[in-house]
C-alpha cells in the first residue's frame, strides 16, 4: 500500500491503457478495500491481458465464466462483465476522441486539479466533476462508475491530485 501510494496514486496517467487499468481496479474495488484489490493486481495483469483494452473487449461469455473460477482476481459476475463491457464503451470512447485519454483529461483542460486538503477529512468522496464524468460515462455504457468510484478513479490517475499538504507526494506532484 506504501509503495502505491509513493510512487503510483495521483500521478497523471495519460496512456489508455494505464487509464483502463485503474478504472477495473477501481470497478472491482467496489464494497471491497484497496488492500483487497491491489494484493490480486498481478492476477487481474494475467487475467485482464495486461489490460489491454481490445483484448479484454473480445472476451466471450465463456472466457467471463471461467473468470469466474480465476483465485487470482475478485470473482464477481458483475464486476468481470463490467470490465469487459468498459473496456468496449473505453474503446468507442477512444474512437469519438482519438483517446480515452484525451476524453478524460478535456474535463479538466488537460491540467489536474490540485486540491490544498490539510487533513483527510477535508477530502470529498465525489465532487460535481466526477458527477457529471459519472452520468456522462454511464450513457456511453459504462458500469461501476458511480460518482464516489469516479473521484476515486480521478484521484488514481492523478486528474485530481488530494495528496494532503504535509505529504511528500504534494509537492513533488504540484
Amino acid at each position: 500500500m506504501v509503495g502505491y501510494h509513493d510512487t503510483e496514486w495521483g500521478v497523471p496517467t495519460r496512456d489508455d491503457r494505464g487509464l483502463f487499468e485503474l478504472l477495473i481496479l477501481e470497478g472491482a474495488q467496489a464494497g471491497l478495500s484497496w488492500r483487497s484489490v491491489l494484493t490480486r493486481r498481478d492476477g487481474y495483469r494475467s487475467a485482464f491481458a495486461g489490460f489491454d483494452p481490445v483484448a479484454v473487449a473480445s472476451i466471450t461469455p465463456d472466457g467471463q465464466a471461467a473468470l469466474l473460477r480465476d483465485a487470482g482476481i475478485i470473482r464477481n459476475r458483475a464486476k468481470i462483465a463490467s470490465a469487459v463491457s468498459n473496456a468496449r464503451a473505453l474503446l468507442e470512447v477512444a474512437a469519438e476522441h482519438g483517446t480515452f485519454s484525451a476524453y478524460l483529461w478535456d474535463r479538466v483542460d488537460g491540467t489536474a486539479i490540485v486540491n490544498h486538503w490539510s487533513e483527510a477529512a477535508q477530502v470529498p468522496v465525489t465532487t460535481p466533476l466526477a458527477e457529471t464524468l459519472s452520468k456522462d460515462l454511464r450513457r456511453r455504457g459504462f458500469s461501476f462508475v458511480g460518482p464516489t468510484i469516479v473521484y476515486s478513479y480521478l484521484q488514481a490517475a492523478g486528474v485530481v491530485m488530494d495528496h494532503l499538504t504535509c505529504c511528500f507526494r504534494h509537492a513533488e506532484l504540484c
